[in-house]
């Protein structure tokens, strides 16, 4: 599948592109990438690099005229190789209020606006004195779009969920908030696909939610196409939007954050370190299939865009028979 740089502003990213039964880093200048070696970099590989960005080294690269191919003739794949994946769980104001709504907390006692009046009171409420809720996705559930998303034939409610993800630079470990904005290398988008029916176990209702079956089915976190250097992304205010099969289900932004990102990354690093290259998802923004009651289907194509990011096309295919 051919992915475009349609939507990437920034004067270059960087990308990772298959090479026959390998999979190299490139250099992506407008319509243009280029192979990048670790001499290129000043760096033994791309987690390498990132522990200490030199962008300046890369922009001069991008000025060089030799080595391209049009961006059209390769094909992408996930441009990170995080070695941990922390996701950041109810952080979208109206997203939240959406899915109590929809009945993700299976409460049947409490009428539409009732729920509505709950969740919006929950959310002001951990808005001002709560702290972020994170799980934990498998490293090797990231993939590029270009592999199709397999949806598991176990369910038929796997629903999508737009995310801007942050890609650690150097090494943050129980950072401050001041600071937590210097360990961050860039941005990527990645679409956290969820099985809802699996969210809560039904066997034993006190144990809660269910992450790990939920959301690490082969696939379920498309990521990329590009890695977005920092300096080019003002975080504050982007809009985050998927369409399905050309129908807009998510256009928010990331102004509704409840814990801005230099929150997430200072109370997840007082926990554990975040190594270079590892991915923070902050959540994702109200429209997911949970509120439309629609969810997705064999032949399904989603297309994601983050401003300034790039777009992220995502078909979807039934699991086939057993073998």
């Amino acid at each position: 599948m051919t992915t475009s740089s349609h939507g990437l502003t920034a004067p270059f990213a960087l990308a990772r592109f298959r090479d026959g039964d390998s999979v190299r880093l490139g250099l992506v200048a407008g319509d243009r990438i280029r192979a990048v070696s670790d001499d290129d970099l000043g760096a033994a590989g791309l987690n390498a690099f990132l522990a200490h960005p030199d962008w300046d080294r890369l922009r001069a690269l991008a000025a060089d005229e030799g080595g391209w191919m049009p961006l059209a003739d390769v094909v992408l794949t996930a441009p990170v190789e995080p070695r941990q994946v922390v996701q950041a769980g109810a952080n979208y104001r109206e997203h939240v209020i959406e899915l109590v709504v929809a009945g993700l907390t299976q409460d049947p006692s409490r009428s539409p606006e009732e729920a509505r009046e709950f969740a919006a009171k929950m959310m002001d409420g951990r808005r001002a004195n709560g702290e972020p809720y994170f799980f934990l996705g498998l490293p090797t559930v990231v993939v590029g779009d270009d592999v199709p998303l397999v949806l598991p034939g176990y369910s038929e409610v796997h629903d999508w969920e737009l995310e801007l993800a942050v890609v650690i630079g150097t090494e943050a470990f129980r950072v401050s908030r001041e600071d937590a904005l210097n360990h961050v290398a860039g941005y990527t988008i990645v679409n956290d696909v969820t099985t809802r029916d699996l969210v809560f176990r039904k066997d034993m209702k006190e144990i809660g939610t269910d992450w790990f079956r939920s959301k690490n089915a082969p696939g379920f976190l498309p990521t990329g196409p590009f890695l977005v250097p920092a300096p080019f992304v003002a975080g504050e205010d982007l809009t985050v939007r998927l369409d399905l099969n050309g129908d807009t289900m998510q256009n928010g932004s990331t102004s509704d954050l409840l814990f801005d990102i230099p929150a997430l990354i200072s109370a997840a690093s007082q926990t554990t370190a975040l190594l270079p290259g590892d991915l923070l998802l902050t959540g994702s923004p109200p429209g997911n299939g949970q509120h439309w009651k629609r969810f997705l289907r064999d032949g399904d194509v989603m297309t994601g865009s983050i401003s300034g990011l790039g777009t992220q096309v995502v078909r979807c295919l039934a699991e086939g028979p057993a073998v």
